[in-house]
């Protein structure tokens, strides 16, 4: 019995989001076994850097796209991997405990393949906020956009759990206000840069998201407003 409830919490995590998570730490471990000189060679050192000009996403992504007309793989599959490209281990590790996290309460919620549904959308709404609100060529880089999107996903989530406990909804959205305010302590301290557009355009993107993917959709959603009214 000891040895199936150690398994359990394991068990429990959909293959999707053991995979996303996989992906995040599978990264970080090469430019990290690189950087430590196990792996590449001489070339490894610059594995991290190439892998943000390869992967990773900036305002002049989208410009190409849009003003150019480039819609080739190169261009569009940057959308979605960036997330995998952190810009160092603690960003990392936060990213893949949150995904682990997160991912394990919606998918048991939505599923998997909604899930890793969401996670890409909210990458892809998230970069594409980014690109068009932005000024100059800073990357956007880390999974916080798509973890943000699950946030928002685990808020409407909540919002109807209260709904149905007759509480008070807007405790829902206690989580994100305290990102927020915590993310804007240390812009204060150590300098804001502008990812917050990306992560809070995931947000959004993953509550809205949210209402017509959960089990029973826009009924349900249209069910709880008429009987708050």
């Amino acid at each position: 019995m000891s040895d199936n409830m150690s398994e359990k919490p394991i068990n429990d995590l959909s293959p999707v989001v053991i995979g996303l998570a996989l992906l995040i730490i599978g990264a970080e471990a090469a430019f990290q076994l690189a950087n430590a000189g196990l792996i590449g060679g001489p070339r490894g050192l610059g594995w991290r850097m190439e892998a943000v000009g390869r992967f990773g996403f900036s305002p002049a992504v989208l410009d190409r796209v849009l003003v150019q007309g480039d819609w080739s793989v190169d261009m569009l599959m940057r959308f979605v991997t960036y997330p995998f490209v952190n810009g160092e281990i603690v960003q990392t590790a936060f990213c893949a405990a949150l995904t682990l996290a997160l991912g394990k309460f919606t998918s048991e919620y939505f599923g998997g393949l909604k899930v890793l549904v969401i996670y890409l959308a909210c990458a892809i709404i998230g970069a594409v906020a980014y690109g068009l609100l932005v000024d100059g060529n800073a990357p956007l880089l880390g999974g916080f956009t798509p973890v943000y999107g699950l946030i928002g996903t685990y808020t409407y989530v909540l919002w109807l759990r209260l709904g149905q406990a007759g509480e008070n909804q807007l405790l829902a959205f206690r989580l994100i206000g305290f990102l927020l305010a915590l993310q804007l302590g240390f812009g204060l301290i150590f300098g804001a840069g502008q990812s917050w557009i990306a992560e809070l355009s995931g947000f959004v993107a993953g509550f809205v998201l949210a209402v017509p993917l959960a089990p029973g959709g826009w009924t349900m959603l249209l069910a709880r407003m008429r009987q708050r009214s």
